[in-house]
């Protein structure tokens, strides 16, 4: 109405506020029939609201604060039984809130006391980059079963899926180490997203040592070597004592390992 007031027409209106001409045309009419009573919205046509704002209420705090007998979570069926609704009516009231009561996000809290600043350093690597450097995120998957299917898989076939053998035979276990070059080197750097991988028969001190020096081996010399360490044996200063070059950015958990990093 404020453009209209200035003398813009609706096609100027429309561009300008990113809306149709006949709805520039419509409240335009309305304003000049009804005045300003004419710029109230009008009822919507359809049925008459049946569920009430205490109702809806009702159901979120139940939701939220309480728990169904014998079940972890609530569901549309349960909600809407213990509420006397409809399934359809509580599954809109939870879409409108955003609540999910069948997911579940699990998280674990470290015991180390300095585990706030040692994630605060590895974030700074991605808000601040290293010049020179290169930061290598390194990381073990132990126990990776070898196994082959007592029976050969079949090919696929028009209508029919590819089809493979319940059962399997076990041979023995592998472990993969990965180092992976997934933070940019400089300020204006791409990451090469480069993966240094290694396999080994059995998660040793020794075995995660070789790694490094796989990695020593690939990284060219003018760079330093900053690495992010997750798991297991990778921590073990052992695994790194020889290779000046590493500077070492540990999440740890247990205290007694923490010191014997920092030591080194």
């Amino acid at each position: 109405m404020l453009a209209a007031a200035t003398g813009q027409t609706n096609i100027e209106i429309g561009a300008a506020l990113g809306c149709q001409t006949v709805t520039a045309g419509k409240w335009r009419r309305r304003l000049a029939e009804q005045r300003l009573d004419g710029l109230s919205d009008e009822p919507c046509p359809g049925a008459p609201r049946t569920i009430s704002d205490e109702q809806v209420e009702a159901v979120i705090v139940k939701t939220l604060e309480q728990q169904p007998r014998h079940a972890t979570h609530w569901s549309t069926r349960s909600v809407a039984a213990e509420m006397g609704m409809s399934q359809s009516v509580i599954s809109m009231i939870l879409r409108a809130f955003g609540l999910k009561p069948h997911l579940l996000e699990h998280f674990r809290l470290s015991p180390d006391p300095q585990f706030i600043d040692k994630v605060r350093d590895v974030a700074g690597l991605y808000r601040s980059p290293l010049e020179a450097a290169v930061v290598l995120c390194v990381d073990e998957k132990t126990q990776m079963q070898a196994l082959d299917r007592t029976a050969p898989t079949r090919p696929m076939l028009p209508g029919v899926p590819r089809r493979q053998a319940h059962g399997y035979v076990r041979h023995g276990v592998t472990n993969l180490y990965a180092a992976l070059d997934g933070l940019p080197r400089t300020r204006c750097g791409v990451a090469s997203a480069h993966v240094i991988a290694d396999l080994s028969p059995q998660p040793y001190a020794r075995e995660s040592r070789r790694t490094f020096e796989s990695i020593d081996r690939c990284t060219p010399d003018d760079l330093a070597v900053h690495v992010v360490l997750y798991n297991v044996v990778t921590h073990h200063p052992a695994a790194s004592q020889r290779h000046p070059r590493f500077t070492l950015r540990c999440i740890l958990t247990d205290k007694s390992l923490a010191r014997a990093v920092s030591q080194n």
